[in-house]
């Protein structure tokens, strides 16, 4: 562009500045979240044996369904409708949003922590103790989405290293009492500190009396996010449940080894997860023509570095990964391959996602997700029972590979569309 025979350049250098600054913020704080996050497993693997991180792992998944629930009802709707927004539009939501996630925590904690209790044993005493500390884990959640609405990415990075510390003091005691139970009270519990931090940082106070407005109010958006994240995470619960009841415990242990192998790449995939929508929104209203461009290079890019990262991690020496995975290393390397396909597979999905929500086409989005799922679930469970552990981790990650490729047919089926549907709320925030 050329204004009065001089090129104007500062536009686009300001753009690609302010780009480069929230993919910053979004992969620091990703990265202090999976690094304690990576630290915990390693602590428990090589604390507790495969069994006992087995039931660790059963307790995350689970967690993991939960916390989508939360996200679903509370926090994607605040970064849907409330991203740039004035400062009191956003104190107001965030306080309704967070305050969803306490109530979501709180009221399906209760339900972790009977069904626990009925459950008696070593896994059912995890399960009543994850109950205890969800709403920690949720409210810290909902703050660092807060943050990132209010475009102060920074403070959810700060937020994630305060739970970081907390943790280091509260892993060192659950070692010294040496029990899967203890561990969960351990991650859940620094948890919770950061989220009390978070109240101080936001200067708010979470409305759970708020939680039945803002669920009324945001019901369009949150049913179908709900719906599109527990079918997510709740193929990835049916999957370890059902490979526990196929293999046996240990199995899950194994598998959450090998994800764990695939960690740091896995933090810059979430951190990516956090901008990506609003990235692709963009694209879409300055060059609709480079959108499907955008999307492939977006997500090849993840594809690619996934597959480098697992090509590293089969040249790591024995000796180094027993030293950080101790007795699990053994039976998680052997799935190296198979985990890395998957994981590949899903980070070129992740652009056509990004496409999808940009566009605002939640129905293709939703029927791309439902069907990924039930690839995931089938490919996993037929995998345990033809061929054990080795099995469900190839079945994944051919299951995964499919689910991906639906997720770009519709895409491409949506920029088709797009001259006759315009851009949705969702597309533009």
């Amino acid at each position: 562009m050329t204004t009065g025979g001089k090129q104007t350049t500062a536009p686009a250098g300001s753009a690609k500045r302010a780009l480069a600054g929230r993919l910053s913020w979004g992969l620091a704080d990703q990265a202090a979240s999976s690094l304690s996050n990576f630290a915990v497993g390693v602590y428990v693997a090589r604390s507790l044996g495969v069994t006992a991180f087995g039931v660790f792992s059963l307790a995350w998944v689970t967690y993991g369904l939960v916390l989508n629930v939360s996200r679903g009802l509370g926090t994607d709707p605040l970064m849907v409708r409330f991203s740039g927004v004035p400062e009191a539009s956003w104190r107001g939501a965030a306080a309704r949003a967070s305050g969803t996630a306490l109530g979501v925590g709180a009221a399906l904690g209760a339900v972790s922590v009977v069904a626990g209790l009925g459950l008696g044993g070593r896994a059912g005493l995890a399960f009543a103790c994850l109950g205890v500390v969800l709403p920690g884990l949720l409210l810290q959640d909902a703050w660092r989405f807060a943050f990132f609405a209010a475009g102060t990415g920074r403070k959810a990075f700060v937020n994630d290293v305060v739970w970081g510390v907390a943790l280091v003091p509260a892993l060192v005691v659950a070692a010294r009492v040496g029990s899967v139970a203890a561990f969960v009270l351990a991650w859940g519990g620094s948890a919770a500190v950061a989220a009390a931090y978070g109240c101080f940082q936001s200067g708010i106070r979470p409305r759970a009396s708020g939680a039945r407005v803002w669920l009324r109010d945001h019901r369009d958006l949150g049913s179908r996010y709900l719906v599109e994240n527990v079918s997510n995470s709740g193929a990835a619960q049916l999957r370890a449940y059902g490979l526990g009841a196929i293999v046996g415990v240990g199995a899950v242990g194994v598998i959450r080894g090998a994800e764990l192998l695939l960690g740091p790449f896995m933090a810059v995939l979430m951190g990516l997860s956090l901008v990506t929508v609003a990235e692709a929104a963009r694209v879409l209203r300055r060059d609709p023509h480079r959108l499907g461009r955008f999307c492939l290079l977006l997500g090849g890019a993840q594809a690619a570095a996934a597959l480098l990262w697992g090509t590293a991690l089969l040249l790591v020496p024995d000796r180094l990964g027993e030293l950080v995975l101790g007795g699990v290393w053994s039976a998680a390397a052997e799935l190296i391959v198979p985990v890395t396909l998957g994981v590949a597979g899903a980070g070129l999905g992740t652009g056509a996602a990004a496409g999808l929500r940009a566009l605002g086409a939640a129905g293709r989005s939703l029927r791309s997700q439902l069907f990924a799922s039930v690839c995931y679930v089938g490919g996993g469970l037929g995998g345990a029972a033809a061929a054990g552990t080795v099995g469900s981790a190839w079945g994944v990650a051919a299951a995964t590979v499919c689910g991906s490729a639906v997720w770009w047919l519709h895409l491409w089926s949506a920029l088709r569309e797009r001259p006759r549907n315009p851009v949705s709320e969702e597309g533009t925030s």
